[in-house]
């Protein structure tokens, strides 16, 4: 009886899956799938040849269907929906009652701290050569996936097809076989260390929600993409006028035309560079002019409306923008295609947003002007209001109030913080409070000690992972209004006021170390710390349980001394800036800013569960919040808040608040 089936599929679309998602690129009339390497329980791969003509066999087509049998396959969610989707119908039935009996082992990867590219991760899991990702793959992908440029040479064809490169479709065979091998040893290493019933679980809830995506407001992107084409036009024309240069655009050219007109050296172009150049006392008229028509042209907008062109299915939905486990140390997702969770913020409110959206439609530009000034800053503001519900229906739209903060005092058990939240919750007005010894009923708008309440909010912000001043000033401490003499004392006051969360940072990094020396587990405040070790697959981790039961993971962890002599905990993971898989050290406020994440991210997870069981299906969320998309009858705040506001069980006296808005597209100030 099969019990294991490894998967890899090559596949041709003449949509490209990079900027339109998985379900538009399957969705394309022309995709196909070329090539299916498959392993049944650990034999050698076999792969069909489908683009030639060969046949699935019959123990396959058996096995794809059986429920008891489980598909292993790198990014499953891939060959989960080429599979299941009606043009091929390899696998019958309802698609989504079929992912219980799918394994993604990327998510494998992930979730044990590993890149996510199959490539990085089997070299950062040190397999040999022989189980490697063959290198030769991006360049037969470009032959056989993607349409080719029609040439005299090439007969005028748009794709290349086996008959016409049969050398390299044999090298396209071989390394689809090769990476059902890559995959098999990723997760035979990983294996000792297996992905926990609930994440399998939330992860089919994500693929279910991806599957559903979320409508679009056509008109909407269709108008603001004409008043930018105009708009640029426009501007542009303007700025030659003003520089006389062939192209401003020119990063190069702008330069030197502005340290001549203006008579100081312009280095770079970059936005803040800009915005502090308007900011200053310019000499110049026409220079100021120019940078004005700079800014208004960076604006991003016409790149996330065109993105949800590209990713538009045909029923009018945009679908795959989370991708699951995106940030790999905590688990928390990241957005995909449009960026969900990196759209501009909406400052345009009530009717006059509802007027900013039908004059768009109606490509009324001057009328743009004339209300709102800006058009690109306009459609800039309006992005996240091509987002709609379905036809009949309403988004309720649910966050999570200061979900870090909440998390990080219960983790420490900052009981004055709790209470704040378990009463008013008035966080930056209590913080401030406590801070600088005020009564909170003065701090209220009117009186002078209400400009205490901004150190209080700037604080609480930026200081809950041993950050100092200059985290104060990356959260904006000074654009507040807040003087850089004040930041030391403000940090001071901070740490006095929230001793627990101090002692946190500091309990948690020595414990880490003491675990990393002695290889006994330890517990600090409900985090479990221990080693964890394979020596038949060669993986030992560092790993911190969370009270949920999920665990973190450190790749290859040891001690070595820090900048200022002591001993340190490093690890191997992927650094976020160099985007290399390389040694990381860490700290106590690291340790424990990675552990509220992720707590923050798994009371989320629990409650997408309870949202999706009451019958309030989520076509997206972002960071702490969750936008549902209902028929208008149903559409009920007050049911949606108390469900995420229920307690959770793993969590006890933790207190959550959620709040929100119901509407007829997405938005957020």
């Amino acid at each position: 009886m099969i019990h294991h089936l490894n998967i890899d599929l090559e596949t041709f679309s003449s949509v490209p899956i990079a900027k339109a998602g998985l379900y538009k690129y399957v969705q394309s009339p022309d995709f196909q799938i070329l090539l299916l390497g498959y392993s049944i329980d650990g034999a050698p791969p076999i792969v069909v040849d489908l683009a030639s003509g060969e046949k699935i066999p019959g123990e396959l087509l058996r096995a794809l269907n059986d429920p008891n049998v489980i598909k292993h396959a790198y990014n499953a969610a891939f060959e989960w929906y080429c599979l299941t989707s009606c043009k091929n119908n390899l696998i019958t039935g309802n698609p989504i009652d079929s992912l219980p009996s799918w394994r993604d082992t990327m998510l494998h990867a992930l979730y044990c701290g590993y890149p996510a590219s199959l490539d990085v991760a089997g070299k950062a899991l040190g397999l040999p050569e022989d189980k490697r990702k063959l290198a030769t793959g991006k360049a037969l992908i470009r032959t056989f996936c993607v349409p080719c440029k029609p040439t005299a040479r090439n007969g005028n064809r748009t794709r290349t097809l086996p008959q016409h490169e049969p050398e390299k479709w044999e090298l396209f065979k071989e390394y689809n076989r090769q990476d059902v091998i890559t995959e098999q040893e990723i997760e035979r290493r990983l294996s000792p260390f297996p992905v926990p019933p609930e994440v399998q679980h939330q992860w089919e809830t994500d693929l279910r929600i991806n599957s559903r995506g979320v409508a679009v407001d056509l008109d909407l992107i269709h108008g603001a993409l004409e008043c930018s084409d105009t708009v640029t036009v426009a501007l542009a024309k303007e700025a030659v006028q003003l520089t006389g240069l062939d192209n401003p655009n020119s990063v190069a050219q702008l330069s030197r035309w502005l340290t001549k007109e203006t008579g100081e050296e312009v280095a770079d172009l970059r936005k803040d560079t800009v915005a502090a150049m308007l900011g200053s006392n310019l000499n110049s008229d026409d220079a100021r002019r120019v940078l004005e028509i700079r800014q208004e042209l960076s604006k991003t907008s016409v790149k996330k409306y065109t993105a949800m062109t590209d990713a538009v299915c045909d029923d009018g939905r945009v679908r795959g923008l989370l991708q699951f486990y995106g940030a790999n140390r905590t688990g928390r997702w990241a957005g995909r295609i449009i960026q969900p969770q990196n759209l501009p913020q909406t400052h345009i409110n009530g009717g006059m947003l509802d007027l900013a959206r039908d004059l768009v439609k109606d490509q009324k530009i001057e009328s743009l002007k004339l209300i709102y000034g800006s058009v690109p800053d306009t459609l800039s503001q309006l992005i996240r209001t091509a987002l709609v519900p379905s036809p009949g229906h309403k988004f309720v739209d649910a966050d999570f109030s200061a979900i870090e903060a909440r998390v990080i005092a219960w983790l420490a058990g900052e009981e004055w913080v709790l209470d704040v939240f378990r009463s008013h919750g008035k966080i930056y007005e209590a913080t401030a409070s406590q801070m600088f010894g005020v009564p909170i009923e003065k701090i209220v708008k009117g009186q002078p000690e209400y400009a205490l309440r901004q150190k209080g909010k700037v604080a609480t912000l930026a200081l809950g992972y041993q950050g100092g001043s200059g985290s104060l000033i990356s959260m904006g401490a000074l654009k507040m209004g807040i003087s850089e003499e004040d930041l030391p004392d403000i940090v001071r006051r901070w740490r006095d006021s929230n001793k627990r969360i101090v002692d946190l940072w500091y309990s948690v990094e020595n414990t880490a170390i003491n675990v990393v020396q002695t290889g006994r587990p330890a517990g600090v405040r409900g985090l479990i710390f221990a080693l964890e070790g394979d020596h038949t697959t060669d993986q030992f981790f560092l790993t911190i349980t969370l009270p949920s039961g999920r665990k973190l993971y450190y790749a290859k962890p040891f001690l070595s001394p820090n900048q200022w002599g002591n001993d340190s905990l490093h690890y191997y993971g992927m650094n976020q800036t160099s985007k290399k898989w390389e040694v990381i050290d860490t700290y106590g406020g690291k340790l424990v800013e990675n552990c509220v994440q992720a707590i923050a991210r798994d009371c989320l997870a629990e409650n997408i569960e309870r949202l999706e069981a009451a019958g309030f299906p989520v076509v997206f969320h972002v960071h702490d919040e969750v936008v549902i998309d209902v028929k208008k009858e149903k559409a009920n705040l007050d049911t949606v808040c108390q469900i995420m506001s229920q307690p959770i069980p793993w969590a006890p006296g933790l207190p959550l608040k959620a709040d929100g808005w119901v509407g007829s597209y997405y938005t957020k100030d």
